[in-house]
């Protein structure tokens, strides 16, 4: 590929008035117009700081900038740009945005995450977000240690995360979010709290995960509900808000000695080998294991608790270790595992079971799309700020999303970066008709126009086009 003229002869000027680098944005807006999120935003969130005044405008502002791209404050003015004008009202600028965020306080802030569920429940029934909800979902509930840098950063300190299998302590701000997924669907954002950066993972999850489940039930996920989280959630407050809530729990053993003696208890003959479709890293043994060996039996957790022990299915899987002298010729004088423990209800079979939970890790998708997204900074110094960020970000997720999947079927699991780049970055230039219809040009032979115009059609056409 080469340039066709000598580079004098080649000008640049940025005066065009009828243009757009984000056409994307009018049908995913047009998806949260039809679901209610100013109208939402205006019945549930009351701020009353001056500042706070237009909440129903400025809010779908915020959650427009960073389905558009924008990870900080500034990044906003992406919706002030050529003939956006035109396209949008209520468009406000990066100052006013973040005097607006500076506004909240917690109780505002929970008000938002409100009305991010109820967002939710609305593009669920709206589009084909999450198929095959009405016969098995999952809930996946886990936390992210958000670095940050500034020194008046409110709620910052050091907690601990990983960084390639590596724990280590990060300064920062931890943000706790369930995801809602299927075995068809990419994850949605169900539930987010952002918390210190000093939080235990566990510190209000049980309140959490019950909000959470009744997202997903209000999201129509009707059939068989599994929640998912690792070690540090298990405990009796958490699986038994989750069995409360009316979904089955799938939550990771940390290994003390009483798990320990009930898996020595386990007989040889009950172990099943399985074989992994796809060989799985393992952080350990530093290799690719492609097979196991599967039990369960039956275990009380949280006898300590006086009154609140619960007895449930304790699956284990074990893997063999590796040998490492064997290229030197010491050859192994008896197996030697390590075991991997689940404490479950669920109603699969055992196999089945653990298959589940050993795809637990769904919300790190998330995690991922908002650190190359919208949540790459906290941009703010106050704290209800970025929790309001936080809850914005969650609702610009699941808006392009819900856009992927009207797009097509490769779009409705693709990676957020992939629909922005694809659906929602698209140049185009706008032509004024008589009566105030606009028609938007957008680049020939583009290579996801299909895709691109199954969106708009299905965000902006009659509602009797709408999927249900």
């Amino acid at each position: 590929m080469r340039l066709l003229h000598e580079l004098a002869k080649i000008h640049a000027r940025f005066d065009d008035p009828n243009l757009v680098s984000r056409a994307g944005l009018v049908p995913v807006m047009a998806l949260a117009q039809r679901a209610g999120l100013a109208d939402l935003v205006e019945e549930h969130v009351r701020i009353g700081r001056r500042c706070g005044v237009n909440a129903p405008v400025k809010v779908p502002c915020l959650v427009a900038g960073m389905i558009g791209g924008a990870d900080s404050i500034d990044d906003m003015d992406l919706l002030r740009h050529g003939a956006m004008p035109a396209l949008f009202g209520g468009v406000r600028a990066p100052s006013t945005l973040g005097s607006f965020l500076r506004s909240f306080t917690w109780g505002n802030v929970l008000q938002l995450e409100q009305v991010s569920r109820l967002v939710l429940a609305e593009l669920a029934r709206r589009t084909p977000l999450l198929p095959g909800k009405d016969t098995l979902a999952f809930l996946d509930i886990d936390s992210m240690q958000k670095r940050v840098y500034g020194r008046k950063k409110q709620g910052a300190a050091f907690g601990h995360t990983k960084i390639q299998g590596k724990s280590l302590l990060v300064r920062g701000l931890n943000a706790l979010a369930a995801a809602i997924t299927t075995p068809l669907a990419a994850p949605v954002v169900a539930a987010t709290r952002l918390r210190g950066g000093n939080a235990a993972s566990a510190r209000g999850a049980a309140r959490f995960a019950a909000e959470a489940v009744t997202t997903a039930r209000a999201a129509g996920c009707s059939g068989t509900l599994v929640a998912w989280a690792d070690s540090a959630f298990y405990s009796v407050a958490f699986t038994s808000a989750v069995r409360r809530a009316g979904a089955f729990f799938s939550v990771t053993v940390r290994m003390d000695p009483k798990v320990k003696a009930a898996i020595a208890a386990i007989s040889e003959t009950t172990w099943t080998p399985i074989r992994y479709p796809r060989a799985i890293w393992d952080d350990q043994l530093r290799c690719w294991v492609s097979g196991a060996e599967v039990a369960e039996t039956e275990y009380t957790a949280f006898t300590s608790k006086k009154g609140q022990a619960l007895t449930a299915r304790l699956i284990v899987r074990r893997v063999k270790d590796l040998n490492r002298e064997a290229a030197q010729g010491q050859d192994e004088l008896f197996c030697v595992w390590r075991y991997h423990a689940v404490f479950t209800d669920s109603p699969f079979q055992t196999i089945q079971a653990e298959e589940h939970h050993r795809d637990h890790a769904v919300v790190e998708q998330v995690f991922a799309d908002w650190t190359d997204g919208p949540v790459a900074h906290l941009p703010s110094g106050s704290f209800p700020a970025n929790a309001a960020w936080l809850a914005c970000a969650a609702m610009a997720h699941n808006l392009l999303r819900a856009a992927g999947s009207l797009a097509s079927l490769a779009y409705a699991r693709g990676r957020g970066a992939t629909l922005r780049r694809d659906l929602i970055n698209v140049a185009a230039r706008i032509a004024r008709h008589g009566r105030g219809e606009i028609t938007l040009h957008l680049p020939e032979r583009w290579h996801r126009e299909q895709d691109w115009m199954n969106l708009f059609e299905a965000a902006t056409g009659p509602p009797s086009a709408r999927a249900a």
